[in-house]
């Protein structure tokens, strides 16, 4: 009774894994049957012995061709990138704290909520020792959308403001371009005159990705730095997408700020951003998770 051969249903992987390994061994078969013509003929019409040794070289080399051809089909298919991606999210697993998990199930992540309900239970998901600063992470309808805003009770940080003056203090600027060049970027705002600016563009590939290049749109490069600076201080910063996506991240405050004044700052910076710009906004602290909110009302 011959060999019986068993199929199983929907496997296709294994199906061409079985289908490449028969075509190699019709390939082996082929060629040991060629190798044993060609050495056949070899001894019939040459002297014995002359031919021999090539003639096993060349069986050798064959035979080594035809086990590499038949390992070569034992390997599966190349995986895709598409495969490759199916797999990581299928064996991968998400680590969180436990505290984390038990907060997240207090959030519905399939609603919208109001603002009055959202503060709330915001206060619920605090799980740092930490005043944790409370975040609006905005989806914008396009790239670009930048402004200037100061929050009626601050973001609970203080603004580190520095200043270029090149006619008053030229020695400061420079001391400060080479702090820039060193790495050591210690402000959170830089307030530059206009004749500053050709010793800072030494300095716009460091300071233009960060966001810090000053700016003659966003208020930044001014003939008077002082006045702008005490602005900065109060609690004025700058807001723009991200360059690549169109996404804004503000901080509006500390949750210890209550929710009446974490009220008056969030629609102080949507109103800022302006509704007809945002698609939806999700509010968090540092430690909790997401929440969304309606822009309906605010």
């Amino acid at each position: 009774m011959g060999k019986i051969r068993v199929k199983t249903i929907g496997d296709e992987e294994q199906e061409k894994v079985d289908a490449k390994k028969a075509e190699a061994r019709a390939v082996a078969k082929k060629a040991r049957e060629e190798a044993e013509a060609r050495r056949t003929a070899a001894e019939t019409t040459t002297e014995t012995g002359k031919t021999k040794p090539a003639e096993e070289k060349a069986e050798t080399n064959e035979t080594e061709e035809i086990k590499a051809e038949e390992k070569q089909a034992e390997k599966p298919e190349k995986e895709t990138k598409k495969d490759k991606k199916e797999y990581k999210k299928a064996t991968s697993k998400r680590h969180t704290s436990a505290s984390y998990q038990k907060v997240a199930t207090l959030v519905d992540k399939s609603k919208n909520y109001k603002l009055a309900e959202a503060l709330p239970l915001l206060a619920q998901l605090k799980r740092a020792k930490f005043d944790e600063t409370v975040e609006l992470h905005i989806n914008t309808i396009e790239k670009g959308i930048s402004g200037s805003l100061t929050l009626p009770h601050g973001t609970g940080k203080a603004t580190k403001v520095a200043i270029a003056n090149a006619a008053v203090d030229p020695k400061g600027v420079d001391e400060l371009v080479k702090a820039i060049e060193s790495g050591k970027i210690d402000f959170d705002v830089l307030i530059a005159t206009p004749d500053s600016m050709p010793k800072l563009a030494r300095v716009a590939r460091v300071l233009g990705p960060r966001g810090l290049m000053p700016n003659p749109k966003n208020g930044t490069v001014t003939p008077k730095p002082e006045d702008v600076a005490k602005k900065f201080e109060g609690g004025q910063f700058n807001f723009k997408t991200e360059s690549k996506f169109p996404i804004l991240h503000l901080a509006v405050g500390k949750l210890s700020f209550g929710d009446e004044k974490l009220s008056d700052n969030i629609k102080t910076a949507v109103k800022a951003v302006k509704t007809k710009n945002i698609k939806t906004i999700t509010l968090k602290s540092t430690m909790s998770p997401g929440i969304k909110i309606e822009t309906a009302n605010l």
